[in-house]
């Protein structure tokens, strides 16, 4: 009797993850069908406790060329850290063979694939245990480099994406466990420009090797940079294609065509990569304007909100027409 309910339960779990797949790309679909076959067979599905899918992944609309499929799986804290290493290897075919990751023993792709475990840049699949996730640990959740994470990235922001714009595909919802622990500061979005600048800067290093494909770690630094500005103004997980409308409109009127074209350009290239350098070499003062412009944002919110006293001679604390954003 208590055999034949696991197996029903286990049948049922499937079947809700099957349903919420459903709006997912094929690419996608199958490779998350294979990571439960993995767990299933070398893990045990009673050793996980959610498995979270986060990223343009989740919807069809999002999903480009350059898309990775950003899996947060959390296993219970029983499991042992050398159990966790040991099966990575598996995940890591996983991604191969689903063109999620490039396999190539030469030493510039071998370089790029130690930068990108080391920044979480482009890798598919984050494994963590349940006490890293409650406790808001971010080297130990995407098992990024501790010194990095610390100086370089924006963690409160990146954690606050994943909470507002992830699916629980699998187990608990852990997602408010975690909501009161994001602090989302100016200083983060500090963190947020020089990060995004540096992918940007390294991407036009390589870009002297066409075959290290440059374009996709530059525009990996527009979405970021794009998606974390955002964040930091609405508090919400738009797709990119608002959230370019957003800053466009935020431009002055003499400068709302170009950031168009850049947007336009930029949003063309996620689905049809190639060499343009011309594009390249304008992201990182574009990455420093979407930063500039949404901290401008957030301080005239701040400044509205606040109460004034009042006297005789009644003024407007900012103008009525607040767009284009003006310093």
């Amino acid at each position: 009797m208590h055999e034949s309910h696991i197996i029903k339960s286990a049948e049922t779990s499937e079947e809700n993850i099957t349903n919420k797949l459903e709006e997912i790309n094929e690419q996608s679909r199958n490779y998350i069908k294979d990571i439960l076959i993995l767990i299933k067979k070398e893990v045990g599905i009673n050793k996980i406790l959610s498995i979270l899918l986060f990223g343009s992944q989740r919807a069809k609309s999002e999903a480009t060329a350059v898309s990775d499929c950003d899996l947060l799986i959390i296993f219970k804290n029983r499991v042992s850290n050398h159990h966790i290493k040991e099966i990575e290897k598996y995940f890591i075919s996983l991604e191969i063979k689903h063109k999620f990751r490039n396999f190539d023993k030469k030493l510039p792709n071998k370089i790029l694939g130690v930068i990108q475990q080391t920044t979480g840049i482009f890798v598919s699949h984050f494994l963590t245990k349940a006490k890293y996730w409650e406790n808001a640990n971010f080297h130990k959740i995407f098992r990024v480099n501790k010194v990095f994470s610390a100086v370089f990235a924006p963690r409160n922001i990146v954690l606050g994406n994943i909470v507002s714009n992830s699916t629980t595909i699998y187990g608990e919802d852990l997602k408010e466990k975690i909501k009161t622990k994001i602090q989302i500061s100016f200083f983060e979005m500090i963190k947020s420009i020089i990060m995004n600048l540096m992918i940007s800067f390294f991407s036009i290093v390589i870009s002297l090797f066409k075959t290290l494909d440059p374009t996709k770690y530059q525009l990996e630094a527009i979405k970021w940079a794009l998606k974390a500005s955002n964040f930091y103004c609405f508090r919400d997980s738009e797709s990119l294609e608002n959230i370019s409308e957003r800053f466009i409109s935020f431009e002055r009127v003499r400068g709302q065509k170009s950031a168009k074209r850049f947007f336009t350009t930029f949003l063309n290239l996620r689905k049809s990569p190639q060499n343009d350098m011309n594009f390249m070499i304008r992201c990182p003062i574009r990455i420093i304007k979407i930063h500039l412009r949404a901290i401008l944002y957030k301080k005239l919110v701040i400044r509205r909100k606040k109460p004034r006293i009042l006297t005789k001679i009644i003024e407007p604390i900012i103008p009525d027409r607040t767009f284009p954003l003006r310093f």
